[in-house]
């Protein structure tokens, strides 16, 4: 795999290239179980990287959709701006998930991606990704898979804003977050958070002092410690039972 260098350092060709075949996060973002011929075909693909800094945006509302990314490294948002001006959050991603597949439909972009951290993303241009899908059955299956989650993740959020309180938006987010987190290979009970309270409140429907209260709930009650954005969670049971209306 090629070496990740810090972010200020010059890009070389050789660094630019990015093999999926030797990736670390490729179970996450691409197929398992792919041939070697087929890897190959896929670093062939796969044939840039692009780094964005912390604030900066990946791509916006109403650009021409070319490409997806795979997320290698970082932290994104996506969100929409509303009628009134105000910016709605419609999601958080994280290293090994991928973004852009909003563009598919309408070939334009339909969200902004924005960087919450100094990130780095292996840009897939989408005409080549389709050929080679139609030719790679693997390929094709997993690409329908990731959309088919999508459309769920969609659905599990108009669940948060269409039934739960507060206290259960919030918990259900923190289990989310510590869920995806795990599966990087990270703890499930200590991390930070990258977007702010406002961003977080944005995105489950809830004013700011909501979730300030929430957490602060949530600290004073002993199922998480919080200073600042770092969250250590102690009562991964109480969240979920405060998520089946059990407290």
């Amino acid at each position: 795999m090629a070496r990740i260098l810090p972010l200020n350092q010059d890009i070389t060709l050789s660094v630019i290239k990015t093999a999926c075949s030797g990736c670390n996060l490729r179970e996450l973002c691409l197929p398992y179980g792919l041939s070697l011929e087929e890897l190959e075909r896929l670093d062939d693909l796969v044939s840039t990287r692009r780094r964005i800094k912390r604030g900066d945006h990946l791509y916006r509302v109403s650009e021409p959709f070319d490409a997806i990314y795979a997320i290698r490294s970082g932290f994104f948002k996506t969100d929409v701006l509303l009628e009134d001006g105000r910016e709605q959050v419609t999601g958080f991603q994280m290293a090994g998930e991928l973004l852009g597949l909003d563009g598919i439909s309408t070939e334009y972009h339909t969200c902004n991606a924005i960087a919450l951290e100094d990130s780095e993303v292996c840009s897939i241009p989408f005409n080549r990704l389709e050929q080679l899908s139609r030719e790679i059955h693997t390929l094709q299956h997993h690409f329908h898979k990731v959309m088919s989650r999508e459309i769920v993740r969609d659905h599990g959020v108009m669940m948060l804003l269409g039934t739960m309180r507060a206290e259960e938006r919030l918990a259900t987010f923190l289990l989310n977050l510590s869920q995806r987190f795990t599966a990087r290979g990270f703890s499930h009970a200590e991390f930070n958070l990258r977007m702010t309270r406002e961003e977080i409140g944005s995105y489950l429907g809830l004013k700011l002092e909501t979730v300030s209260r929430a957490f602060s709930r949530f600290h004073d009650e002993g199922y998480i410690a919080v200073q600042q954005k770092h969250i250590r969670i102690l009562d991964v049971d109480g969240l979920k039972a405060m998520m089946s209306h059990r407290v």
